[in-house]
């Protein structure tokens, strides 16, 4: 059962309206994050609200709520939910103002929170290793739009994603302008070579993720070496174990990509990671 907010003011399905002449509903000219709540409790929500004004900065979007005032929404909406386990959209948009992409004269924009259920992938994905596929789709580069930016605009994974489908995959691995791996659709990408866990750096276009912070956190815990270093599919054709993260995804082993099958899925780098990240969830720190 989903919960609305809007603007702060938790509403039913027929109340959760903008309208329609908003520029994040005309041109995509907004920002989002999603967040995870655990027995009510919002992860890294500093951290996400943190990253959400990074994004409205980058775009010259004036958050229309203050961070507290959208840290008490957030918060709102998780303790009238009928889930206590779920996750959170939270949407700022531009506001409204006429035809045209000038946002120069946009009105006040919309803050809207969405609580829901997201299921990424199966449940047999989760435990048996999800199948990847190379998307065509390129990662525009980062003079086009930042990838560490949360825009509306998803056209791009979105086509990756089409593709994933058509393949009777479960994700595809999305690759920047210079062939090298950025992440999946909407989740971060590791690889486990020999000892070393690996991951792109956010300079080859991938996401600077929540999760993924909390996956090297956790690495750097149980003393697992770390390198962050630019990928090609040869490397994840030959890797020993491949996973991906995201708040969304959480943690989802990757048993096969393009046909390749990974040795080991889940591995058992993956399966420590996977076991302290479920034991964290009881770290209040983590929920600063």
């Amino acid at each position: 059962m989903q919960s609305y907010s809007i603007n702060g003011v938790i509403c039913d399905a027929s109340e959760a309206k903008i309208p329609v002449n908003d520029h994040g509903f005309l041109y995509g000219d907004g920002i989002f994050e999603g967040l995870r709540f655990y027995n009510r409790r919002i992860l890294k929500l500093n951290a996400h609200i943190k990253r959400l004004a990074d994004s409205a900065t980058a775009l010259a979007i004036s958050l229309p709520m203050s961070a507290s005032e959208i840290e008490q929404a957030l918060l709102d909406i998780v303790a009238a939910s009928a889930h206590t386990d779920g996750y959170l959209r939270l949407i700022v948009t531009r506001g409204v103002g006429p035809l045209g992409i000038d946002p120069r004269h946009c009105d006040k924009g919309s803050v809207v929170i969405i609580a829901d259920q997201l299921k990424m992938v199966s449940q047999e994905a989760r435990d048996k290793g999800a199948k990847l596929i190379i998307a065509s789709t390129r990662r525009l580069a980062g003079d086009q739009l930042d990838s560490r930016i949360k825009s509306l605009n998803y056209l791009n994974q979105i086509m990756a994603k089409i593709e994933a489908n058509v393949a009777g995959a479960d994700e595809a691995v999305v690759l920047n302008q210079s062939g090298f791996v950025a992440e999946g659709t909407a989740d971060n990408i590791f690889i486990v070579t020999g000892d070393t866990l690996e991951t792109p750096p956010v300079t080859d276009g991938a996401l600077d993720g929540i999760t993924r912070g909390l996956v090297l956190e956790i690495a750097s815990q149980l003393s697992i070496k770390v390198r962050e270093r630019s990928l090609t599919t040869y490397d994840l054709y030959i890797a020993d174990e491949c996973f991906l993260t995201g708040t969304g995804a959480e943690l989802i082993p990757v048993k096969e990509i393009v046909g390749r099958k990974i040795q080991e899925a889940p591995g058992p780098v993956y399966a420590r990671i996977h076991e302290q990240f479920r034991n964290e969830l009881g770290n209040d720190a983590w929920f600063d």
